[in-house]
């Protein structure tokens, strides 16, 4: 069971990874070391197969550098994945919404974890006030 989650995440993360820029396995590995903060490098054992897995499935397509690529059309089957280029004001908003919701409930059960930022907490809130208000001066 374990095996098949790792697996799965590990496609998600190969997905992930190239559809922001096509890749070569060694890349892909060197990727998601960075992303886990070294915390995890997956075997060339276990990411080739997959590309190939992927390749065959038409996931991806193996450019003839070597690299990796999304393919187009089976981009709609990932719509989870997190759009590419700016994200609009609303989406932003959205996002400090999760954040803000994320730290009352930080508050709530872990006061020690919250308690050292007030102040960061007040700074940010004073600047989105700001905004609101229309005005820009710090």
């Amino acid at each position: 069971m374990w095996r098949m989650r790792k697996k799965r995440g590990l496609r998600n993360f190969i997905v992930v990874i190239v559809r922001r820029r096509p890749r070569n396995g060694a890349e892909i590995m060197d990727d998601m070391e960075i992303m886990t903060h070294g915390w995890w490098r997956p075997s060339p054992g276990s990411v080739y197969p997959l590309l190939e897995e992927l390749v065959r499935e038409g996931t991806l397509r193996k450019r003839d550098d070597g690299r990796y690529e999304l393919v187009d059309a089976h981009e709609k089957g990932w719509g989870w994945l997190p759009r590419e280029g700016p994200r609009n004001a609303s989406e932003v908003a959205q996002e400090l919404a999760g954040l803000t919701t994320y730290l009352e409930e930080l508050k709530r059960t872990h006061p020690s974890v919250t308690d050292p930022i007030r102040g960061k907490l007040d700074d940010i809130a004073d600047r989105l006030k700001r905004l609101k208000d229309g005005r820009n001066e710090p």
